[in-house]
């Protein structure tokens, strides 16, 4: 299944870096192991594969990591 923006996400984060740790929310039950993400610079976004959180890019603030 491809992820698109038309995609009902649980969650939404907007996020300055394009890269990103998930580790789900283990209170309400979506923790998982912790997993790298980098944000599509195309789309400005990314979905967790475990979790469906998405992280949406504040390109305003974006920064890149070192």
């Amino acid at each position: 299944m491809t992820a698109s923006p038309d995609h009902a996400a649980p969650e939404t984060q907007i996020v300055s870096s394009w890269k990103v740790a998930c580790d789900g929310d283990e209170a309400a039950g979506s923790g998982h192991p912790r997993v790298w993400l980098s944000v599509s610079r195309e789309t400005g976004w990314v979905d967790c594969g475990y979790c469906d959180k998405r992280f949406v890019i504040d390109r305003d603030h974006a920064h890149d990591d070192h």
